[in-house]
């Protein structure tokens, strides 16, 4: 009997752990607008911005944008894996909890207008 209770409480115990551990960490909107508004509203804050370095093209407006997506752009920046030099050196500088902010104001926010999409 002791065994069966040892056994649950371990299988409950690693359960728990498997669930917190694949949670999603979620950003605070509100925290990552004061962020944005300071590092990424000159472009992606405009609409119709253009850049011309390193090349020429349309920057994408990322209002309303999947949360989970923007947080995988700005990793992938940051890593490497996706290069724009003007994001790398962006994405590097923000700490991972500031990341989840941008993503969470981005999510819920038109980056063109500033106003509230969810």
């Amino acid at each position: 009997m002791n065994k069966l209770k040892i056994t649950l409480a371990l299988a409950f115990c690693v359960s728990t752990t498997v669930a917190h551990a694949q949670a999603p960490d979620k950003g605070n909107a509100a925290a990552g607008r004061q962020k944005a508004v300071a590092i990424c509203s000159g472009c992606h804050g405009m609409p119709g911005t253009k850049t011309a370095f390193p090349e020429v093209y349309s920057v994408p407006k990322i209002g309303n944008q999947n949360e989970a997506y923007i947080v995988a752009a700005l990793r992938a920046y940051r890593s490497g894996e996706r290069y724009n030099s003007t994001m790398k050196a962006l994405a590097s500088s923000l700490t991972e909890k500031e990341v989840l902010d941008i993503a969470a104001y981005y999510a819920k926010t038109d980056a063109q207008s500033g106003a509230s999409g969810k």
